[in-house]
């Protein structure tokens, strides 16, 4: 049997903040903090946001009531409109890209230290199509449950 080298709490702790300190200076953070600034100095997005959010109010109002609210029509398609026009603004789509790289860096390191310690620990994922590794209940493994797997 082979010897071990075992690591206390502090060294791993430390070990950890390094591990932070490298990913807060990587070119996918930077990155994403210079989109949000972008994003957030966008006086125009701004007003949106702000408008997205009262219509937001109204739709909630009218969700109690589902599509038999006079204005549930209304309501609904004005809110998906202003999002759908929010979402093309340039600098909300840049800070999305940004977001999902730093999202796919964040997905990789913990990946990476999951799989070290065994193969079948789940990470979790924002993206819903990344392929499901692992075996056993709860991954759609060998006893049969249901779990989406990407084609």
């Amino acid at each position: 049997m082979e010897a071990v080298e075992t690591v206390d709490m502090a060294q791993l702790i430390m070990e950890s903040h390094e591990l932070s300190t490298m990913i807060n200076q990587s070119r996918e953070v930077l990155e994403y903090l210079e989109a949000k600034r972008r994003m957030e100095a966008d006086e125009e997005v701004q007003r949106l946001l702000l408008l997205f959010e009262k219509k937001k109010e109204q739709y909630e109002d009218v969700q109690r009531f589902g599509k038999y609210h006079p204005d549930y029509n209304h309501i609904s398609k004005e809110v998906r409109e202003l999002k759908r026009t929010i979402e093309l603004r340039d600098s909300v789509q840049a800070f999305k890209r940004a977001e999902d790289a730093l999202d796919e860096l964040l997905y990789q390191v913990s990946k990476t230290i999951a799989h070290s310690v065994s193969d079948t620990i789940k990470v979790p994922s924002n993206n819903p199509f990344l392929e499901v590794q692992g075996s056993g209940c709860g991954t759609g493994g060998s006893c049969g449950c249901s779990v989406k797997k990407s084609s």
